[in-house]
């Protein structure tokens, strides 16, 4: 699990393809390594990947055709910056949400606008995730834990503080870019609790 508070902005290393699936190797001199072991789950993006192998600053990660086809890592290119968290343990504190890491689907930036100090981002969705995306509830976007401000007609909204915008990739974002979205898990789990009964 974790959070959508991202630890540190990171860098697309290296990118093997093959049959199956694809290997990346993902670096950063922001994140810790000093606890981080072979098996670990590293979100990237929000996708939760498996560390493999680890070598000073970076990590190298399987991922599988089924993560290609459903989220944007395989659209990354080499250098390209990545948003980093570490998984969730027991002893830390929630600043963000419940996260699991597995990308429901991808989003679309379809407008960018300052709002005072902050940035609005409008950004489509595909139509079977808008009954889970409720306004101030929470969103996953590249990982990122937000706060929905509205939807509607298969969009939502969010403000983004300058913080995130600076800490974070979302900043880099512009209209026409993909994103991995992660609905909350709880809306997933309460819709399969009521269709269970019905």
């Amino acid at each position: 699990m974790f959070t959508g508070i991202i630890q540190a902005i990171g860098q697309m290393q290296n990118k093997t393809l093959h049959d199956k699936g694809a290997v990346f190797t993902f670096s950063s001199n922001d994140l810790d390594f000093s606890e981080v072991a072979i098996g670990d789950s590293i979100a990237v993006n929000g996708v939760c990947l498996t560390v493999i192998e680890l070598n000073g600053n970076s990590f190298t990660a399987d991922v599988s055709q089924e993560t290609l086809n459903c989220s944007i890592l395989g659209n990354l290119s080499v250098t390209d910056d990545i948003n980093l968290e570490k998984a969730l343990r027991f002893n830390q504190g929630i600043d963000g949400h419940l996260v699991s890491g597995h990308v429901d689907g991808q989003g679309k930036v379809t407008d960018k606008a300052i709002e005072g100090a902050s940035t609005r981002f409008k950004i489509s969705v595909p139509e079977s995730l808008v009954k889970y995306i409720a306004v101030k509830g929470s969103i996953t976007v590249n990982g990122v834990s937000l706060t929905v401000n509205s939807v509607k007609n298969n969009a939502f909204d969010v403000n983004i503080v300058p913080h995130t915008l600076t800490a974070t990739t979302l900043g880099q974002l512009n209209v026409g870019d993909s994103v991995n979205l992660e609905v909350d898990i709880i809306a997933r789990h309460l819709e399969q609790l009521i269709s269970s009964k019905s």
